[in-house]
This record gives structure tokens, sequence and C-alpha cells, in this order.
């Protein structure tokens, strides 16, 4: 491992201020640039969109208190922005399920191969894994007994079902981020380095959007995208409810549980015409791909839909959600934002059945979707598995739309949010910087 010293110099700061950092300086303070120092060069993999998410984030954050970082790995669009030349697509690690994980297991061999080369080409002084736990604590093992500091940010899920995976955890990283508070109890329990970071969207969501009244959120919306125009042209009128219908982000995801969706969404429209539905897409390709599903279906079906995308809007899926009035949507980080953005919800989710029925043998937590999970509570309806069906959706959504259910899962949504920014205050690059500082200073 380099040496206190070594470290100090390539971040630019002395000794003596390292030591300062941990009886509370400011990090940010401390992190200098300095012309006659050398790089610091980090490694950084994310595995899917909202790694690539949670990584820009971080990579911004360096990038405030550096201006000679040099990026290598791999993530999306948001990461190279903020200066990652991926060595290849994030996609290529975006593989959701046991099963499927096996089908792709050469190609992620082959994978893991070309990063640890690309990484001791470049001399990596830290490795950073975003989420992807089964992939990037591989690659933290490799690294880590050869001096590279290692951190996983997005805590594997040891919380919930096999604790005892903590034990490679610690033989990976030096410190693991956490987004969420119950995470933390088990790296306590084992004496690893934790902290709990809280996720970025608690900063970057747009806190515009919850000040303004929804009526104008959705004129807004409508107003800056011309494929919205279109399909709102002369039915603003005719709208009786919007929902904002969000299948996943991965291809498998969509394939699964789309389809399910509008099973829901045909037996809805028979109920109440003028329900309209938009689905914000990531990207243009994922645009195809849903309304590829889509235009699969009757008439009365494609004319209550408009699948959106708009590259000259970052956020356009909160935007998306914000104009709703209810969000159908896939487990996952989408649930967190409609939370944060105070929207109602019906969570739907499917898996592989196999790798469904392994799962449910080893999960210990009753719920899947983050809001229930932060409430220790069924605060928001999930339909998993067999009970995803058309019916269901149907009946949840239409029972979610009643005034009362509508007030109460509004007002369990706003407690939950305000509890988890109470528990949320440490900033991702402050907190790497500082376990950096604090590991080697004691050695």
């Amino acid at each position: 491992m380099t040496d206190f010293a070594t470290l100090n110099h390539s971040l630019g700061v002395t000794p003596d201020a390292a030591v300062q950092t941990l009886e509370g300086q400011s990090t940010a303070e401390l992190v200098v640039p300095e012309s006659n120092a050398g790089p610091l060069v980090i490694g950084i993999v994310a595995g899917e969109v909202s790694g690539d998410s949670l990584g820009a984030d971080f990579m911004q954050q360096m990038n405030n208190l550096r201006d000679d970082i040099v990026w290598v790995g791999v993530g999306g669009a948001k990461m190279q922005a903020q200066g990652l030349q991926s060595i290849f697509a994030l996609e290529r690690l975006a593989v959701m399920g046991l099963v499927e994980v096996m089908a792709q297991l050469p190609d992620l061999l082959k994978a893991r191969r070309e990063l640890l080369v690309a990484f001791q080409n470049a001399a990596i002084d830290w490795f950073i894994g975003i989420d992807a736990p089964d992939f990037n604590l591989r690659v933290a093992k490799k690294l880590k007994p050869k001096g590279v500091f290692c951190v996983q940010y997005v805590s594997p899920s040891i919380w919930a079902w096999r604790e005892s995976r903590i034990h490679n955890i610690k033989a990976a990283t030096d410190l693991v981020l956490c987004l969420f508070p119950f995470e933390l109890p088990v790296y306590e329990r084992h004496n690893h380095p934790a902290i709990c970071v809280g996720h970025p969207l608690l900063r970057t969501i747009d806190q515009g959007l919850l000040a303004t009244p929804i009526n104008q959120r959705r004129s807004e919306l409508v107003w800056h995208n011309d494929g919205l125009q279109q399909f709102f042209i002369d039915r603003f009128d005719e709208v009786s409810q919007l929902i904002c219908v969000m299948p996943g982000s991965r291809r498998g995801e969509i394939t699964a549980i789309l389809p399910l969706m509008l099973d829901g969404i045909q037996k809805l429209i028979l109920l109440d015409p003028k329900l309209c539905f938009i689905i914000p897409t990531v990207d243009q390709n994922h645009q195809y791909i849903v309304q590829d599903v889509i235009d699969k279906r009757s008439e009365q079906l494609r004319a209550a839909i408009v699948v959106v995308y708009d590259d000259s809007q970052p956020a356009f899926s909160q935007q998306a959600m914000a104009a709703a009035d209810v969000v159908m949507l896939a487990s996952g980080t989408a649930t967190l934002e409609a939370m944060l953005l105070e929207r109602p919800m019906v969570v739907i989710y499917q898996l592989n059945q196999l790798t469904y029925q392994i799962a449910k043998r080893l999960v210990k937590v009753p719920y899947v979707a983050l809001p229930n999970i932060l409430a220790d509570a069924a605060i928001v309806p999930e339909l998993i598995q067999e009970q995803a069906s058309g019916d269901n959706i149907c009946r949840t959504v239409m029972r979610l739309l009643q005034p009362r259910a509508y007030a109460e899962q509004m007002s369990d949504l706003l407690t939950t949010k305000q509890l988890l920014q109470q528990q949320s205050n440490h900033e991702p690059a402050n907190s790497v910087i500082e376990q950096w500082y604090k590991q080697n200073h004691q050695q």
C-alpha cells in the first residue's frame, strides 16, 4: 500500500491538513489541485442507467475538488459528460436476474478481464464500483491486494438476504457508501467502514417542480415537447387523469413488465376512456423498444399512450412523473424519485420464475419498493409476479385514484421522505477522501 505522505501528495494535500480533516475540517477546503502533483487516477464502473447517475454525481463532486482527475472505466452518457471515456457500453453489464446472468457469464468474464487490464495500464489509485456488486466486488477483490483503495458505492443487499456476503465485501473493499440508513447496522455488526451518504436524488431532485401547481407542471411539460404537443392537442379538456408509466430502464424489464402494464391499461381505459398515459424513456433506443411493444396492441390502447424521449431535458422523466396524477412503475430507483416528487404510485414487477423462486427463499424483508422498505410498512401497493395481472393493476390504480386512498398515500410518502432527508447528510466524495486519509493515517 502506498504510504500516507504519497497519498497526500497525489491529492495535493499536506499530512497536517489530512489530520485536520479527521478533526472536522471540510474536505473541500483541503483538496486543492497543485500543478506539480501527478493526477489522481480513478477507476469507476457503473453497470446500468441508475448507476450512471450515481457515478456522474460522484464524479462531479470530485471534479469540483480537483481539476486533474483521470477517469477510467465504464459508464453511460452522464458519466462521460463528467470526463469518463468508457471502455465499453454499460449495457454490456446490465443483466438482470440469476438465470439471465448465467447466460451472459462468458461475456461478463471477458469484460472483467478487459477492465483489469485497462486499470493496470492506467495505474489507478482508487476503484469506485457503482452498484452491480456481483461484478464490481469481483473486480475490487483483484485490485485491493495491489494497493488500490476500493469503494463500493451502493451496498449489496446484505441487509435483506445472505448476510454472510459481508466477508467477501470486507475482503474486496475499504469502504461502502450506503444510500439508505437501514443498511448501516449490518456493517456496524461486522466492524466494516460504511457511511450513509443518501441518494443523490435527495440533492438533485428539482425542488421547483414541487413548488409549481400540477396544472402548470403539465402545461410546461407539454409546451416544451413536440411529441406531447401532438398527442395532447385538443385533448386537455378531455383528460380525466394523467398516469405516468415507467416499465424500467433495461430491455429485460421492459419486455417482461410493460406487457403486464398494458393489460392493466387496456382495462383502465374501458372504465374511463378519458385516462391518458405517458411513458418517458431514458434514450431513443428505449423509446423504440417500448413503442414496438405498444404497436402490437389495439388501436384504442395505442391512442391512449404517448411514448416520449427528450434529450434536451436531462430530468425529463422526473418532469413527466411530477405532471402525473399517479405513477405506474417497475420496482427500482424510480420509486424513490416518485416518493421525493410526492407522487402516489403503484409498483409492478415480474422476474424470471426460477429467479423469483430462488430470491423468495433467500430474501428476509417483506417489501421490494423503496418507499415501503424505508417506511417499514406497505405504504404503496406492490403487485409482484402473479399478482401483476391486468385485472389487479386496473383495480389497484382505480382504488388509488379515489380521494381518500390518494390522500393517505400522499401523507405516508411525505412522512417517509422527511425522515430519509434527516438521516442522509454525508457527501460521497468527502466521505471517500476522509476514509482514505483515516485508513492510511492509522497504518
